[in-house]
């Protein structure tokens, strides 16, 4: 049996399907999951452990055998948690093979076989019964079954089966409860997330200014419901005005029956202060136990009961919601906050008065009408709301070409043009660059080629290569003397210490007590494996590092020319300037796009004399995690160097990279 795998292909700027064996897809998801970062989350670690042996307490103070239905239970941790702590028996189920098949060797490693069984199915396919997968209900259920938003990994329909089927009425849960908050702010920095915005040309002569404006259906659209999840405390303080306080929006109480059916929840506040109400921060924070004693909190640092002590998390961050439209308030009004909800995601809505509610929860969905949030992700709405990149094309541009082999990405641009009276001065074609002739441009050669480069299909910087090939494409269009913009670009790398992202590839081995080692080993192994030794997409604006290397120019990319036949490759070595560990190499592409402007997908400013960094905001950049993130690379003030072999392979587009301990 083999398995296809969709990858983008910088030759073509498409997504094609490739044939890998088997075992492939097992690899890709276990090398790029979060095991290894929740495992490291000790806050949460100590919390389930703390409300686990509570629970199993309770239900022995009451004369009963413990009972415990793991849900979801991953390394096998909360349901040795559950033995250790005096149950009498566990269930644990995972869903996903190869994390069954670990699972079992762990709790078999650690002594906990002959009380732990492994159930490899889907909580809702698990049987009960003389013959079933469980003998009997349980008493006690433990679950990690969330994620950012609380609810988009499937927590409400899982546990609605789980209380029908597997776990006795009013069992003991934990954790116990879920309660969810949420902020108003004022955010012109988010905001700019959220939809494209006017963009202001200034005129030459100081004769005023042109404004490009999106078409009216983009500036009514409701957007749609997906959250932006992201590390909400790397966001400056000073880029959004709370509106209200922190307020309790709903909670779950997961020791009783729960409901995956739609629901809305509305709170009323008060404005604390006067403003344009745009965007809905939220977070969850859950009790381990009932009385509220032993609590794991997801607030952002100014709302959070300890915010100097933090403990920093990849697998739970904060939330951003769009409003569907922004509203003025003022200070000391009235507001009435609601979250709907269906099975699977959250949104938000704003009223005066709640009479505004309508009684239709899943009719109140935001829907875009506009197609451009089909075609945009939250950082490219960003990157288009850039004033400064923006500034930097609008200075080198003289003429514009348009083409978009996009169908949506076309209707998009041409109510652009007709919301702007440019419809027929700009013609949008359909057709690839391959497909181009001279009959479709009137029989007039190109003077001017210009791009972004963007393609929605790229995920690493270096994938908007597919610009370079389409300008090849388009070799025989363009004038014998012709302007390219960008005229070339740079791939540049630096060594980095990360504060904290080093933890997603970090081994764990003992947790709480506890020998989890097989797990390490299993995701060394799909490390191992041929994509997954490769650079990963990460926004590094929200994972602070330090440079601890000059940033270095691997490759250089000339559109003035076309593609060449043969491979493009460059070896070195990056010395290490500062102190520090080395946990891997960062990579970004710079264009040029004349001699004197340039616009960066990576660091915005010089890092500072300490090596801190700020990274665009708008674009994802390459890490790539050296071996010494398990076997950690310090260096001492320039006695160590990371070397390098970069190849740039012309008939695929890839880079093939290998960055280690220099020699």
């Amino acid at each position: 049996m083999k398995t296809f795998c969709g990858r983008a292909n910088p030759t073509t700027g498409a997504i094609e399907w490739e044939e890998e064996d088997e075992d492939y897809d097992y690899h890709q998801e276990i090398a790029r999951s979060s095991y290894a970062d929740m495992l490291h989350d000790k806050d949460r670690n100590e919390k389930y452990h703390s409300g686990i042996r509570a629970a199993v307490c309770r239900v022995k103070e009451r004369g009963q055998r413990a009972i415990v239905l793991d849900i979801g239970t991953g390394t096998g941790l909360l349901a040795m948690m559950a033995v250790r702590a005096g149950a009498d028996y566990c269930y644990a189920i995972e869903v996903f093979k190869p994390m069954a098949d670990v699972a079992r060797k762990i709790v078999d490693k650690n002594g906990f076989g002959n009380k732990i069984k492994i159930i490899n199915k889907h909580s809702t396919e698990v049987t009960v019964g003389p013959d079933g997968d469980m003998s009997c209900r349980a008493n006690i259920l433990v679950t990690e079954l969330f994620d950012t938003e609380l609810i988009g990994e499937g927590a409400l329909p899982s546990y609605e089966h789980a209380h029908k089927y597997l776990v006795q009425e009013e069992c003991e849960a934990v954790p116990h409860r879920a309660t969810v908050y949420a902020q108003l702010v004022e955010s012109e920095h988010m905001w700019a997330w959220n939809k494209v915005l006017p963009i202001h040309i200034q005129l030459e002569g100081g004769k005023g200014e042109r404004v490009i404006v999106p078409s009216r259906d983009m500036q009514m659209c409701a957007g749609c419901p997906c959250v932006y999840d992201i590390q909400l405390n790397q966001v400056n303080r000073n880029h959004f005005t709370t509106l209200t306080e922190a307020i309790e929006i709903f909670r779950v109480d997961f020791s009783k029956a729960v409901s995956s059916l739609p629901a809305r929840h509305t709170v009323q506040t008060r404005a604390t202060t006067s403003g344009l109400a745009q965007v809905a921060l939220s977070w969850w924070d859950i009790d381990m136990d009932p009385e509220g004693n032993i609590k794991c909190t997801m607030a952002p640092y100014w709302a959070h009961p300890t915010p100097d002590n933090i403990q920093w998390r990849d697998h739970w961050m904060q939330c951003v919601y769009f409003l569907p439209k922004e509203l003025p308030i003022h200070e000391g009004e009235c507001l009435h906050i609601s979250a709907m909800h269906d099975d699977y995601s959250l949104w938000y809505k704003l009223e005066h008065n709640s009479d505004e509610c309508d009684t239709d929860v899943l009719r109140e969905r935001p829907l875009c009408s506009c197609h451009a949030h089909l075609m945009c992700n939250r950082q490219r709405f960003g990157e288009l709301n850039d004033q400064q990149r923006n500034e930097a094309y609008i200075k080198a541009l003289k003429t514009v070409y348009s083409l978009e082999i996009s169908a949506m990405s076309r209707r998009v641009m041409e109510k652009i043009l007709a919301a702007n009276k440019l419809t027929g001065k700009v013609i949008v074609s359909e057709k690839r660059p391959e497909q181009l002739t001279l009959v479709d441009l009137d029989n007039k050669q190109v003077s001017v080629l210009i791009g972004e480069p963007f393609f929605t299909t790229s995920l690493l910087p270096w994938h908007n290569l597919y610009f370079w090939y389409a300008r090849t494409y388009l070799a025989k269009l363009l004038r014998s003397e012709f302007t390219v913009l960008p005229q070339s670009a740079m791939l540049l790398a630096m060594a980095v210490e990360f504060e904290n992202l080093w933890r997603i590839r970090a081994p764990c081995g003992v947790c709480e007590g506890f020998n989890v080692s097989l797990m390490d080993e299993m995701i060394q192994n799909s490390l191992n494996f041929r994509e997954c030794q490769e650079a990963e997409p990460h926004p590094l604006w929200e994972y602070p590092c330090r440079a601890l290397s000059d940033p270095c120019q691997i490759l250089s990319f000339d559109f003035r020319q076309e593609i060449p036949e043969q491979p493009v490759y460059c070896t070195g070595s990056m010395k290490l300037l500062r102190s520090g560990t080395c946990h891997g190499v960062v990579l970004w592409m710079d264009y040029c796009l004349t001699n004197d402007i340039s616009i960066s997908t990576g660091l915005t400013r010089p890092y500072s004399n300490m090596g801190d960094c700020n990274w665009n905001p708008h674009c994802k950049q390459g890490v790539y995690f050296l071996n010494s993130v398990t076997n950690p690379m310090t260096s001492t003030d320039g006695l160590n160097s990371v070397a390098y072999s970069v190849t740039f392979h012309p008939e695929t587009g890839e880079l093939g990279m290998d960055f280690k301990r220099a020699p």
